[in-house]
This record gives C-alpha cells, sequence and structure tokens, in this order.
C-alpha cells in the first residue's frame, strides 16, 4: 500500500464538500437536493465511479464550479468519493445536512474553504481517501477577548441571534 497526498487545487474563498457515496445514481441526486434546497444556488459535482466504465460523473449549475469538481476528482481518483464545490456566496452550512441525507452518500470527509489535503491510500484494487488535512494547526486557545470576537461575528453573518 501506498499513501499518497493530493491538495484541492481551487479559488481561496470557494467552499467545497468532500464525501463518499456509493452509487452512481449519487450525481443526480445530490444535484437534485441541492437545487430544490437552495433555489438558484451554482455549483460543480463530481462522482467517481468504483466499476464498469470508472468515470468521473459530473453534473451542476455553474461551468466553473463544475470544471473545478471534475479537475479535483480526477486528481483524488479515489472510487466512490464524491466532491462538490460552491459557488461564491454559497456555503456549507446551507447545504450540509441536505447532502447527508442524500440516501446514496455514505460520509463527509471535510466541508471547507480552507486549504485542503487529501489522504489517498493506493493499493493493487485501487485508490481510496482515507482522510483529510484541513487548514493549519492551533496557535493558542482563544481568551474572552476572542470569545467576543467569535461570538460577535457570528451575529453579524446571521448565525446566531
Amino acid at each position: 500500500m501506498d499513501l499518497l497526498t493530493v491538495k484541492i487545487d481551487k479559488p481561496e474563498d470557494i467552499n467545497f464538500i468532500l464525501g463518499q457515496t456509493h452509487f452512481i445514481k449519487s450525481v443526480e441526486d445530490i444535484h437534485e437536493a441541492l437545487v430544490t434546497a437552495v433555489p438558484g444556488i451554482k455549483f460543480g459535482l463530481a462522482f467517481c465511479e468504483a466499476s464498469g466504465k470508472c468515470l468521473i460523473r459530473w453534473s451542476g449549475t455553474d461551468p466553473e464550479m463544475i470544471e473545478l469538481a471534475r479537475k479535483n476528482a480526477l486528481a483524488i481518483g479515489a472510487g466512490h468519493s464524491f466532491i462538490l464545490f460552491l459557488g461564491p456566496g454559497f456555503f456549507p452550512v446551507n447545504v450540509l445536512n441536505t447532502v447527508k441525507m442524500v440516501p446514496e452518500v455514505c460520509g463527509i470527509f471535510c466541508a471547507t474553504a480552507n486549504r485542503t489535503e487529501v489522504i489517498i491510500a493506493r493499493t493493487e484494487l485501487g485508490r481510496g481517501v482515507m482522510g483529510v488535512v484541513d487548514g493549519s494547526e492551533p496557535k493558542g486557545v482563544e481568551d474572552e477577548g476572542e470569545i467576543q470576537w467569535r461570538k460577535g461575528l457570528l451575529r453579524q453573518f446571521g448565525y446566531k441571534f
């Protein structure tokens, strides 16, 4: 077995969700779930088919996000993985539960805009996602001032009242 890492290639402010699913039907079902949950959503989705033709299956509503999804899925190349890029102004917090509720979705590795590396295992059978490195390591523990800053930020964005 070999371990390797794949850096997610994307603009700094673009969010994505990386997950695992188990069926070719996932592409259409995730697409339908997203457009139903958030009218007007801009996204690109790609899925690594793990049997049969073993193609990168894809869908979406935004050509730029679709291209990001296809390119990154090809680089990851792990069977049954999917990657979903959200267009500017769309965030995982608004669609993550919707994606997780799609019957074919087995799990989520990350949902982030951070710099991310995907840890891949390569065996004779193929490639699989072992995990992710999502962002930087902690530089300390928040103090009272940082707690107030965090709470203010959440209220500024309307996530808390």
